[in-house]
């Protein structure tokens, strides 16, 4: 990976590594939630007959879903969420203003973050163990 001056962009190499990496935590995390939705959808309490048109219908739900999610909630919407470059729920919960006359409000913000943050731990934790 080549270096890059601190403040500036990463560029050529670094910049292909970075996003691959990101493509990869991503598509990483979110790809592995299909394949237990597809298995409770043919063997849990609730499941369809395994029929050929039924698992076209679940595989095109799972890959239509997957599409729209990344396309829409990490491209057009998440992408624009940041603190210099730097992402993540930690990262614009320190954007929130020190001085906000509201102290509700900003209790409230900080206990979204901090739920969020226990949210995307719990999911480092669980998602390995299942």
């Amino acid at each position: 990976m080549s270096e890059h001056a601190p403040g500036q962009p990463p560029r050529g190499r670094a910049l292909a590594a970075l996003s691959l990496a990101a493509i990869g935590v991503v598509y990483g995390d979110i790809g592995t939630s299909p394949l237990y939705a597809l298995k409770e959808c043919f063997l849990g309490q609730s499941s369809i007959p395994l029929t050929r048109d039924n698992v076209l219908g679940i595989l095109s739900l799972v890959f239509w879903s997957l599409n729209f999610l990344i396309s829409f909630k990490y491209v057009v919407h998440m992408l624009r969420a940041d603190n210099r470059g730097e992402g993540g729920i930690l990262a614009l919960l320190a954007l929130l203003p020190t001085g906000m006359e509201n102290r509700r409000a900003r209790w409230m913000l900080v206990t979204a973050g901090l739920f969020g943050s226990a949210l995307l731990y719990g999911d480092g934790i669980i998602t390995p163990a299942i």
